[in-house]
């Protein structure tokens, strides 16, 4: 591997005066309801509270229990907002999707035992996803360990290794064994939700603890968030490589917040766009310089640039550049290689490590005003002409049954994507791959996807967190069998969040057997028993229509995105219209994942 590192070595750090913070523990004033009496003993439990309202969280998500009792009654009587779940799994989706939707940390809370096990998975997709999230949870009382309590949460009933400690899930762990350890712990977590990025934590307490009674005063934790950039040397460095020849631009998730430099910097040099999955939207997708989606559900029409216009070098732009964003395909790399960004110094040359790699440490948006001022609007160049575009081919509605997905993703696209402002999120399976192939977002924070940790039950659950701290619509996109393994539609109706979930119905596990079917393994059992979601919604508490055709489906999903209440959409598809997966498939048969060209059961 060529590695050229532009990171720490000549790296200098800026503080972003707008986001700038600093903050007392506990927060002063506004508290006349939340123990104002600053000379008064109160738990530790309200004391924690007390550290997160300071901390700047506002939500907290989360499933009860009795060990996790005093926490959550704490959390329950604070200026916090407190929403119980029906599944650690689902509460954990949601505060992740909470925190991508706002940016503020926000707080997940659950028991001993399974409540911490269930909360896992959500956290791992937390993880994976960049989300600042402060777990807490209950530790069975140091006099009770190895003696059977019910769900021990120790050392004699668990790993304890990587869940109740830092590694590679959790950024920052412990147990909190004592009062005395607040200051400390309140310090370490300031630090964490300063630093770029995402940050994961877990506090540990042992039921006796929340209860223990400490004076309510903390010492002042002072913290500023700081964005990281380079100096200007290694900026022009850059610049010189670029202007040597013909570049593109590859747009990852971790650049949403840089779309209009972006934009300019594409324009000024003519420069050709492609993005991850993840990245819908931070460049117009109806833009004469977008040539495509790369990875999973991506479009043919971004090799077609790679081969017709090869570029000199790729810039890449806050993605990690992982399986699902480029199945490690060697077309995408240039001849010169990459100038990769992003604000973890390990990412840059990993995922093609023999390619050249010019990495640099920086915040993307930094960079980019940076390297503008050495390409300013009178160096403008032309766009290279005829570059290829994703072509789709748009099927008309008839009253064919079962639905296309193709048309239902049109009709998507006409009422939710064009017709409203709605957030629309797609689920692990198949509809990632419809969705990133056939919607078409021309602004960032519209559509979001998880193709790391790519957890089924992520978006039927993490729905419920952005519409609610949005304070609008949102759309999850999802399988049948993902909403049969985790959903929260019963959350949303406790306090009414009008989420929508449309479901594509076609009784399989449909994603897996095309799969299959792909890689030469035909005798595999996906089918699901018919579901009516809408009957399952409706004896919840909401609403909805199932739809069997597509010339139904227009007015299905006008209903649905009117609705002030949660809604439904249960749309029977056609199961043998192919998705597009074929990347994916490939990249699991060069991995070995292919049916030898005879079985032992033939």
């Amino acid at each position: 591997m060529n590695l050229n590192p532009i990171n720490a070595m000549g790296a200098n750090t800026v503080s972003d005066p707008s986001i700038v913070s600093s903050s007392p523990l506990p927060l002063p004033g506004n508290e006349s309801e939340y123990n104002s009496d600053n000379t008064s003993l109160v738990t530790v439990a309200e004391t924690v509270g007390k550290m997160l309202l300071a901390l700047g969280v506002k939500q907290a998500f989360g499933v009860s229990g009795g060990a996790i009792g005093p926490i959550w009654a704490a959390l329950e009587e604070s200026p916090l907002e407190v929403f119980h779940f029906r599944h650690e799994g689902g509460a954990s989706f949601a505060a992740t999707e909470s925190y991508l939707a706002n940016g503020l940390p926000v707080a997940f809370f659950a028991t001993t035992g399974p409540g911490i096990t269930n909360a896992l998975t959500g956290l791992f997709a937390a993880k994976w996803d960049g989300a600042k999230v402060i777990f807490l949870s209950g530790a069975t009382t140091a006099g009770k360990r190895g003696r059977w309590a019910c769900q021990e949460t120790s050392s004699y009933a668990m790993p304890v290794e990587g869940i109740l400690t830092s590694g590679k899930l959790f950024d920052y762990a412990t147990t909190l064994e004592s009062s005395a350890q607040l200051p400390e712990i309140a310090r370490r977590l300031a630090i964490g939700l300063a630093q770029p990025g995402g940050f994961v934590a877990h506090l540990n307490i042992p039921t006796a603890v929340q209860m223990g009674l400490i004076n309510n005063s903390l010492p002042k934790v002072n913290f500023s968030s700081s964005l990281v950039t380079i100096s200007e040397e290694r900026v022009s460095e850059c610049a010189s490589l670029l202007s040597e020849g013909s570049f593109c631009i590859w747009v990852g998730f971790g650049a949403r917040e840089a779309a209009v430099e972006i934009l300019q910097l594409a324009e000024r040099m003519g420069a050709a766009v492609m993005c991850s999955p993840r990245g819908k939207g931070i460049f117009p997708e109806t833009h004469p310089q977008f040539v495509g989606v790369t990875g999973i559900g991506g479009h043919d029409s971004v090799f077609s640039y790679m081969r017709e216009h090869p570029p000199l070098r790729t810039l890449v732009l806050g993605t990690r550049l992982g399986e699902l964003t480029s199945f490690w395909n060697p077309i995408l790399v240039p001849s010169k290689g990459f100038i990769h960004v992003d604000i973890d110094p390990e990412v840059p040359g990993v995922a093609y490590p023999s390619a050249e790699t010019v990495a640099i440490q920086s915040d993307v948006g930094l960079f980019l005003k940076a390297l503008l001022k050495h390409f300013p609007e009178s160096s403008c160049l032309s766009t290279p002409p005829s570059l290829p575009r994703p072509q789709l081919e748009r099927i008309n509605p008839t009253w064919s049954e079962p639905v296309r997905p193709e048309v239902l993703l049109d009709t998507i696209q006409k009422v939710i994507v064009e017709g409203s402002d709605a957030l629309v999120m797609a689920e692990a399976g198949n509809t990632i791959s419809w969705t990133v192939n056939r919607l078409l977002f021309i602004q960032p924070g519209r559509y979001r996807v998880s193709t790391g940790w790519g957890s089924m039950g992520h978006f039927t659950t993490g729905v419920i967190g952005a519409a609610l701290v949005k304070k609008r619509k949102a759309v999850a996109l999802v399988g049948d069998g993902a909403m049969l393994m985790n959903n929260e539609i019963s959350t949303a109706v406790k306090y009414r969040i009008p989420a929508v979930w449309i479901v594509f119905n076609d009784s399989s596990y449909n994603m897996c057997q095309q799969g299959m079917a792909l890689q030469g393994f035909k005798k595999v059992d996906t089918e699901i028993p018919p579901t009516n979601f809408v009957q399952i919604a409706c004896g919840l508490g909401a609403d909805g229509i199932r739809v069997e055709s597509e010339a139904d489906l227009e007015a299905a999903l006008e209903t649905a995105m009117a609705a002030n209440i949660p809604f439904v959409v249960d749309v029977v598809i056609d199961h043998n219209r192919l998705a597009p997966i074929g990347g994916r498939v490939k990249s699991l048969s060069s991995q070995g994942a292919a049916k030898p060209s005879s079985s032992l059961w033939e």
